[in-house]
């Protein structure tokens, strides 16, 4: 007989899903694996009250299994919000994918994952995310109805990334006036980090607008490419968040927004496509509010994406689609004003108005 002896960070990992910090009342957490394929991957479904879970599969090259279930229980909750506060009639879901998308990922992999979406009866209804591709959604279409963002040939909505970025640039240009007084963004010095597809289509509308567009990426070659399209400057600086800018508009992954960034930030305004940009949702959106910097949050302005393959569902077609992301304008404002109104943060201020619609929607289905 021999004894486990745990240190305290270790005892954490004693209860591995329940026991995590991110896990806040999910539903359902499913492990996903397959020997001969590789699949690895994890399916969070946080809330269904609204309507079944829907939310995109990211595949990523994550340093551990801990760090795989803390994103996945922290995207699932994100979409419950997003879904509730844009008014669609879904819950939040979302999957993790582990491993490398460029080297790692091949066609079985992705049907074995179909197959595992499938057995959740409509559950949750997966869809494209970083890592995976319009192509994989069709691949999965063959195993499963349950999923959106299809190809247009086949019926869907095809890319969402064009969407996800209108509704940021909607968003920011709303925060831009609730800092400024005025939305022109002719002069303004903005930082785009992360130039994926919806960072360049971002960086477009930026540009289109009139906006001093300065960007940044893990990939030299992607950087030089959208600046020289776009005529962006490229930062080659040491320190990022003390750039001189007035818009920091974060792209990439989540939690750039903690206690060490927000010390160096000159910009008054943050609206970006990330997911999950305040590392700790109550301390740094706090440490915002009170250093005078507005925050659009990103589970509202980032929606245009799950609205746009919303309409596979509830059958409404793109220009529908596009007039329901223009909204987030509206949205954004009236947060904003309500958080001003009522002493709260902005990201405190949409969660409410997001479990009040769910809340409502509880007793009624009672």
């Amino acid at each position: 007989m021999t004894t486990n002896v745990y240190t305290p960070e270790e005892l954490k990992k004693v209860d591995p899903v329940f026991g995590q910090i991110s896990f806040d009342h999910h539903e359902q957490v499913v492990f996903c694996h397959d020997k001969d394929t590789g699949l690895k991957a994890i399916i969070g479904i946080h809330n269904t009250v609204l309507g079944p879970a829907l939310g995109g599969t990211r595949m990523w090259n994550y340093t551990s299994e801990w760090e795989a279930l803390n994103d996945v229980l922290r995207l699932s909750r994100g979409m419950t919000y997003k879904s509730a506060i844009s008014g669609l009639d879904l819950g939040g879901g979302k999957a993790v994918i582990i491993g490398d998308s460029k080297k790692d990922k091949n066609p079985e992999m992705i049907k074995a994952f179909a197959k595992y979406v499938d057995s959740l009866s409509g559950r949750y209804i997966t869809a494209e995310d970083v890592g995976t591709t319009t192509a994989d959604m069709d691949l999965i279409h063959t195993i499963t109805k349950n999923v959106t963002g299809i190809s247009e040939s086949l019926g869907g909505s095809g890319n969402p990334s064009p969407v996800t970025a209108y509704g940021v640039f909607m968003g920011l240009k709303a925060a831009t006036k609730f800092k400024y007084g005025s939305d022109d963004l002719t002069g303004k010095k903005v930082l785009v980090q992360g130039i994926g597809n919806v960072g360049e289509t971002l960086v477009k509308h930026l540009t289109n607008a009139g906006a001093l567009v300065t960007i940044t990426d893990l990939s030299k070659e992607r950087v030089e490419e959208v600046a020289k399209k776009y005529n962006s400057t490229i930062f080659t600086g040491d320190d990022l968040y003390s750039l001189d800018v007035d818009i920091y508009a974060p792209c990439a992954l989540g939690a750039t927004v903690n206690n060490d960034s927000i010390g160096k930030l000159k910009a008054q305004v943050i609206a970006g496509a990330a997911n999950n940009q305040l590392a700790e949702e109550a301390v740094h959106g706090k440490m915002l509010q009170d250093k005078g910097i507005v925050y659009a949050p990103d589970f509202l302005i980032n929606a245009g994406g799950i609205i746009n393959v919303f309409g596979e569902i509830a059958k409404y077609g793109s220009d529908e689609a596009i007039r329901r992301t223009e909204n987030i304008y509206n949205t954004t404002l009236d947060i904003l004003n309500y958080a001003k109104e009522q002493n709260i943060t902005p990201n405190q201020a949409a969660m409410k108005m997001a479990e009040q619609r769910i809340e409502k929607k509880k007793q009624e289905n009672k």
